[in-house]
């Protein structure tokens, strides 16, 4: 690792680096001791109030039918998700604990968490890739999650696998370039659209 480092333009982290969304999964199981890992890395993300409205539904491929419940919600262009040792779906929880009242902020939240989690991933020597192609409609009812929760990404997690197990569209788009927008396009100095980037 990295597999396909982002070719950034300023020195930031190097787990942002080495950070990619890749279609190709390894069938090797995720060591218990490296769920933990990533895990313990979402929690530490920062959320609003510090009510942390995350929550994470995952199985792993010898989970049986609730894999496959998992596996049933993907879209059919996200079949290659399969193969990963660990699915997740994130979920924000809609209101805060303290008082009741609505928190708009929670899918935000449960981003953060998420990156945290991601941006882990490589120095496990794992790969993730989230992925809004699923049935989210009715990921709370396939998995039994209470309505006081909202669906965020699935996120497919495990070892890198190698691209010609994937269809000759797939494997284009797994060895196409990285490509971003230029910090122009999205930072603004005082005023909408004034750029004062260097």
């Amino acid at each position: 690792m990295p597999q396909k480092p982002a070719p950034a333009a300023q020195p930031i982290l190097q787990p942002m680096i080495d950070r990619w969304s890749p279609l190709a999964f390894s069938d090797r199981a995720v060591e218990a001791e490296k769920i933990a890992t990533f895990f313990e890395a979402a929690r530490w993300a920062p959320s609003n109030y510090n009510e942390q409205p995350w929550r994470y539904v995952y199985a792993l491929k010898e989970d049986g039918a609730f894999r496959e419940k998992l596996e049933g919600l993907l879209v059919p262009g996200n079949a290659w998700a399969k193969n990963a040792g660990v699915l997740a779906i994130s979920f924000g929880k809609k209101t805060f604990v303290k008082n009741g009242k609505e928190n708009n902020w929670n899918l935000h939240d449960v981003g953060a968490a998420s990156s945290y989690l991601v941006l882990q991933l490589s120095s496990l020597g794992l790969v993730g890739h989230q992925m809004s192609g699923y049935d989210k409609a009715n990921a709370n009812a396939v998995l039994e999650v209470p309505e006081d929760f909202e669906p965020g990404s699935m996120i497919a997690i495990g070892y890198p696998g190698d691209h010609a197990s994937l269809s000759e569209d797939l494997q284009k788009r797994e060895e196409g370039p990285r490509t971003r927008n230029l910090v122009q396009e999205f930072a603004f100095r005082a005023a909408w659209k004034k750029i004062d980037i260097i």
